[in-house]
């Protein structure tokens, strides 16, 4: 192999680790965007979490920009970003500081917005939402395994038993010695129980046993369906019938809310009232005729003179009949 052969090989060798060293550079930082070529917008957050110069500024997952610098404003920090001027960032948009992955860098991530809310201007402040980072995830949940350990402990605590006294555990397993005839009885009883509802005995073995109860039972309970159900009938009619007395419809509607019914039955009871007054004092010819004997007598007469003339007139002629008949009764 001769120098130049050599001297060319370690010439493209050398170019070929140039070319990946800018490869790797440039998959790690990304493509920066010109400062002339976009605008600032800054977002102020409570704690910029490990954000740096250079790091991405993503929308909808795309990257529109990069972080141009960080700093401390008062109680705040600041990042001031460069936005693509292509791109127009909405004025109810949001800015987040998240993560690439577990062991990746931060980058700002900006929401879409709506189009109605209009655009930001250069220069103008973003809204900014702090969100916790792992750190404070790992933190929390350090937290919360140690509130569940104490909770796990204290309960293990009341099972056993603390101190003089039995835990949960030793009292349930004494009420259970100390009852233990009566949980022997109550265990009997069910066995006798359920024994004789497998025989069938009783009302529940027969249901459970005899389709004929079964079916009695089903029957009954239909009947007893279809007298609720004619009951409902009965009082909806009743209902129907209260409300028509109460608008006045019907004869006993009438009489209870029309007035001119009602002064018209005030005066036929006078009236009766009245007439069995007079009746009663023998006013008038049937008074007379019921409390007054005399015109009774009268009459009795009358037809006593009737009949004897009727009697007269059938031994005599006609026209001697008649001069009976007139004597007889005059």
């Amino acid at each position: 192999m001769t120098n130049a052969q050599t001297s060319a090989r370690v010439g493209l060798f050398f170019l070929l680790g140039i070319a990946l060293v800018w490869v790797t550079h440039e998959a790690l930082s990304g493509s920066k965007v010109d400062a002339r070529k976009g605008y600032e917008l800054t977002a102020r957050f409570k704690s910029l979490k490990e954000l740096k110069p250079g790091d991405e500024v993503r929308m909808a997952g795309v990257r529109v920009g990069q972080v141009r610098t960080t700093r401390l404003a008062g109680r705040k920090a600041e990042a001031v970003m460069i936005i693509d001027n292509k791109v127009e960032v909405a004025t109810d948009a949001t800015a987040t500081i998240a993560m690439s992955g577990l062991l990746g860098g931060n980058y700002v991530s900006i929401t879409l917005g709506t189009d109605e809310s209009g655009v930001l201007p250069p220069g103008s402040e973003i809204h900014a939402v702090d969100t916790p980072d792992l750190n404070t995830v790992v933190s929390q949940l350090g937290e919360v395994g140690k509130q569940v350990q104490t909770a796990l402990s204290e309960f293990s605590g009341s099972m056993a038993g603390e101190g003089e006294g039995p835990g949960l555990l030793g009292k349930l397993d004494l009420l259970i010695e100390e009852n233990r005839t009566k949980i022997s009885g109550i265990t009997t009883n069910l066995e006798d129980i359920t024994g004789k509802i497998r025989r069938g005995e009783g009302t529940i073995g027969k249901l459970v046993n005899d389709e004929q109860a079964y079916n009695e039972l089903i029957a009954s309970l239909a009947e007893i369906r279809g007298a609720a159900t004619e009951a409902k009938g009965f009082v909806s009619n009743a209902q129907g019938i209260i409300d028509q007395v109460k608008s006045g419809q019907g004869t006993l509607g009438t009489l209870i809310y029309d007035d001119e019914t009602g002064a018209n039955i005030k005066v036929v009871s006078q009236n009766l009232r009245e007439l069995s007054e007079k009746l009663n004092h023998g006013q008038g010819t049937l008074g007379r005729l019921i409390n007054d004997d005399t015109l009774f007598r009268e009459a009795q007469g009358a037809i006593q003179k009737v009949n004897r003339a009727v009697d007269g007139m059938a031994d005599q002629g006609p026209i001697t009949a008649v001069g009976v008949a007139a004597n007889a009764l005059f």
